[in-house]
């Protein structure tokens, strides 16, 4: 079965990189070139998916202008015989990719924003990506992830080993190794402090879903900060149905934060083909 649907939850309001984020959203906020919900929504895109659904809130119409057509510019740009850029403009969108949006109107948790499109996503398994956690692997994550989902059929979450001190920061897992990537989940917590913590696996911003978990958020009471956590839902799937932790092959930026934004920056323009060699040549430069 193909994962064809993704959820990107966007409807928070980044008070963690207020004022940037006081009138745009921190979604739209660049790494280099592109904005971050675009790098978790080409990720998807290359993991298969054509239908992202975008929960979002008050203040996200730039999220909804960035991925429709921009008539006034495409018709500039072509007057202007500049045809590359033509072309990243409309590479934005490609035409077989369908944009959804949905609106979560009260900020109750990642577990409610996931439910917020359960209609939309009907009984089909589906991928849901955090664009905060900005992720770059070869092959991208997810198409790692839905490689591991056409094997198993259940559920996979993506984790990484975190440092003791940050588990109160992630849901973290614990199960059977079933091989070197891949991990039998018997138990998931919701961030929990460190000699609470079952191991250091936490869960990374990328999760495919079969539709059971939407009963599961459905029926639980609210988790950690009165939130509908979707942590909580996965914890009740695992009673019914087999759930897996992927080790995945890449790297992840946590861009919610200030300092892996700026890392993210720094990393990926030292890796982008253009601007890269310059800007080694300038960071060499610098006295630190």
């Amino acid at each position: 079965m193909q994962i064809t649907k993704a959820i990107f939850p966007v409807a928070g309001l980044g008070t963690r990189f207020l004022p940037a984020t006081k009138a745009q959203p921190k979604e739209m906020l660049p790494v280099v070139d592109k904005p971050l919900i675009q790098y978790a929504v080409e990720e998807a895109y290359a993991a298969g998916v054509r239908e992202m659904i975008f929960v979002t809130g008050r203040h996200k119409r730039p999220i909804e202008d960035h991925f429709d057509m921009s008539f006034e510019l495409e018709v500039a740009l072509e007057q202007a015989g500049k045809q590359e850029l033509l072309d990243v403009v409309r590479s934005v969108k490609p035409d077989d990719m369908e944009c959804i949006y949905v609106r979560q109107a009260q900020a109750l948790g990642l577990g409610h924003a996931v439910l917020c499109a359960q209609r939309l996503i009907g009984n089909e398994p589906f991928a849901v990506l955090l664009a905060d956690d900005l992720m770059v692997g070869r092959p991208p994550v997810l198409k790692q992830m839905v490689e591991q989902f056409a094997e198993w059929r259940a559920s996979i979450l993506a984790v990484q080993e975190v440092p003791p001190e940050h588990t109160r920061r992630y849901g973290i897992v614990a199960g059977t190794q079933v091989n070197e990537q891949l991990m039998d989940v018997s138990r998931i917590v919701e961030k929990p402090a460190p000699e609470a913590a079952p191991s250091r696996l936490g869960v990374a911003g990328r999760y495919l879903l079969t539709p059971g978990v939407f009963h599961e958020i459905a029926n639980q009471p609210r988790g950690v900060g009165g939130e509908i956590q979707l942590t909580d839902g996965i914890a009740g799937l695992l009673r019914r149905e087999k759930v897996f932790a992927y080790r995945y092959d890449g790297k992840r930026y946590d861009c919610g934060s200030k300092e892996g934004f700026l890392q993210a920056n720094v990393e990926l323009a030292l890796a982008h083909p253009e601007l890269g060699p310059g800007f080694r040549d300038y960071l060499r430069a610098l006295e630190f």
